[in-house]
């Protein structure tokens, strides 16, 4: 088997990727965390240059990597395939990611069940036969070998419980995955469970204030992120913003009263976009507005750790919201909820 040496600058790390491998996975076998999201060339979170070498793309969407990067020799690391050695230059990289690097491995698993929190949104238990270490706020492949389905999912549960895993998923009528949430995968299905993927994860031992935003099941990240928060023992002010359409899609709000008890500075604030005309007396409005006012209006001190988890154009609205009221790019951490790429 054919196996080249890439070079990862500025950080000097090199790694071997073998045939018919991405440069990607090679680094995820290799337990090597460079920045990543979809892994499917729709996102651009892999985005780098190439310095030196020959590489081979397969199918990517022109969004992530339009023509002129490609021409200029940019590269998705998640669909290039080495034919050389190469030197790749990385334009983002994470050093905590790196440092706090877990292998990507792959477990064997059951489903336990699902429930329904809203009319859409459902609860996925799955037990591994082996516990998975992964960083509150990652995700992970799910593949259902008797249905010839993979889908990624973000852990909802904290890193202590590894081997009962929970996934807060949306259901889509046509969804391959999510739409057999609702009877058709039966407790005792088998499936793999590969992972853990992903960079935003919670960033612990940190005084500053934390903002989370959320909408849809972005929440299932968000949730893992601050129950290990709360099981860290640590203190800090803590804004938990979630974006839903009506009350009818909002969950967990006996769960936020609780947890309100447990932090000493904490707050829950979700927002409607579309108000059904109830007595709703609380936050209306798109999330990245109400996230705007408020903030604004609370002047929040200290660096500010914020984490968004959802659809892309939410996350592509709040990006910019946050950096006007001062948090810094490097510690702005998302995970954009992208759609399937399409099968060749």
């Amino acid at each position: 088997m054919t196996v080249h040496t890439v070079r990862l600058e500025p950080i000097g790390i090199e790694l071997e990727v073998e045939e018919g491998e991405t440069v990607l996975d090679a680094a995820f076998r290799q337990g090597i965390a460079v920045p990543h999201g979809c892994k499917e060339g729709q996102c651009s979170s892999c985005k780098c240059k190439l310095v030196d070498g020959d590489v081979e793309m397969l199918k990517y969407s022109t969004f992530a990597l339009p023509d002129h990067e490609r021409d200029d020799n940019h590269i998705l690391l998640c669909r290039s395939q080495a034919y050389s050695d190469l030197t790749v230059e990385l334009l983002n990289f994470d050093e905590e990611l790196l440092s706090r690097s877990i292998a990507v491995k792959e477990f064997a698993g059951k489903i336990c069940g699902s429930k329904s929190l809203t009319h859409d949104i459902r609860v996925l238990e799955i037990e591994l036969e082996q516990p998975i270490k992964f960083w509150a706020g990652q995700y992970v492949d799910i593949t259902i070998p008797s249905k010839g389905v993979t889908r990624s999912y973000s852990m909802a549960n904290p890193p202590s419980e590894g081997r009962q895993l929970q996934f807060i998923i949306k259901k889509y009528p046509d969804g391959e995955f999510s739409s057999l949430l609702d009877g058709a995968l039966e407790p005792g299905t088998e499936v793999k469970v590969k992972g853990p993927y992903g960079g935003c994860f919670r960033r612990d031992g940190r005084p500053g204030p934390m903002v989370l935003i959320g909408g849809g099941s972005g929440m299932s990240p968000l949730w893992s992120i601050l129950q290990d928060h709360i099981q860290s023992g640590e203190q800090r002010p803590i804004r938990f913003f979630y974006g839903a359409r009506t009350d009818c899609d909002l969950f967990y709000l006996d769960e936020f009263k609780d947890i309100t008890s447990k932090l000493s500075d904490f707050e829950f604030i979700p927002a409607l976009s579309h108000n059904n005309g109830g007595d709703w007396g609380g936050e209306t409005g798109f999330v990245h507005d109400v996230v705007q006012r408020r903030l604004r209006a609370e002047g929040l001190s200290g660096e500010i750790d914020a984490y968004s988890c959802g659809p892309p154009p939410m996350i592509d609205a709040v990006m910019p919201v946050l950096f006007g009221i001062g948090v810094e790019p490097e510690r702005f951490y998302y995970d954009k909820f992208t759609q399937p790429a399409a099968k060749e």
